[in-house]
């Protein structure tokens, strides 16, 4: 099979799959649930059966219906909070690139200060200080994940302003607002895009156990980790509830590491073939 004219391998269309029933729940997940994901429809722990295809939680909730609501919730911080840091980790990356001297410098050491002290340490002492509300919680991952998105961009930009086409753009007097829409961002997409989604499973991961720590999305809202967290026991009497969530987060983070895998492979390939 091809896709953008490149071949999809076995992999590649497994993870595509994944990515794609993922965005089907995430957009439609509470439409088709069954139940309210507050709603209490039977004893806790029940097993699973006709009525109830994943059984009940701690609380005698509908498995299913909490993680088709959990889908969007999980699957929406991490994205909006990537969308973020994205917005601002590559436009500062590009300008610290282009102007270099002092603001490359100060925005440099500014970064490195920020990523020597561990991302999980400072996610603990900003939401224990200000609360584990949602808009504090994406803000958070955001920011703290927007050092690393302008490493790379500075990276990937000082690699396309030393080029011939971006010398002669200035020599023409562009701006740098001309410069980082015609002739960075375009050569410098690729990777992006494909830092784009290695990011997202990071930060997926980190919001899942953030909220297996109690910190991360609080009730009444169903997440994934904070599924894991709350039905935990049942498996201490061999039930099978904290699985399920932690199940749909492997295979959300597996299916995206395929696709760019592929992505990342398929534009190897493509390079090489043109050189």
């Amino acid at each position: 099979m091809r896709l953008f004219g490149k071949r999809l391998p076995i992999a590649g269309l497994l993870g595509l799959a994944i990515v794609l029933v993922a965005a089907f729940l995430f957009l439609f997940g509470p439409m088709l649930a069954p139940y309210g994901q507050e709603e209490v429809v039977g004893a806790p722990f029940d097993p699973p059966s006709a009525a109830h295809l994943f059984g009940l939680d701690q609380n005698g909730r509908d498995m299913l219906s909490r993680i088709l609501y959990g889908a969007r919730m999980s699957i929406g911080i991490s994205l909006l909070a990537e969308v973020i840091s994205f917005s601002i980790g590559v436009p500062l990356g590009f300008l610290a690139a282009l102007r270099g001297g002092w603001p490359d410098v100060l925005g440099s050491r500014l970064v490195d200060v920020m990523m020597s002290i561990p991302v999980l340490i400072s996610a603990l002492v900003v939401l224990q200080a200000l609360g584990s509300s949602l808009p504090v919680l994406i803000l958070t991952i955001a920011l703290l994940d927007s050092t690393r998105v302008f490493r790379l961009s500075r990276i990937v930009a000082q690699g396309v302003v030393v080029m011939e086409y971006a010398e002669v753009a200035r020599l023409r007097g562009e701006g740098n607002w001309w410069m980082i829409r015609k002739e960075i961002l375009p050569n410098a997409l690729p990777p992006l895009l494909a830092e784009f989604g290695m990011r997202f499973c990071f930060t997926f991961l980190f919001v899942a156990g953030l909220s297996y720590l109690g910190l991360g999305v609080q009730p009444p809202f169903a997440d994934w980790g904070g599924m894991v967290r709350d039905n935990q026991q049942g498996i201490l009497y061999g039930l099978y509830s904290p699985l399920f969530p932690a199940a749909a987060i492997a295979l959300v983070t597996i299916g995206v590491n395929l696709v760019v895998d592929w992505a990342l492979a398929g534009r190897t390939s493509y390079q090489g073939e043109n050189r």
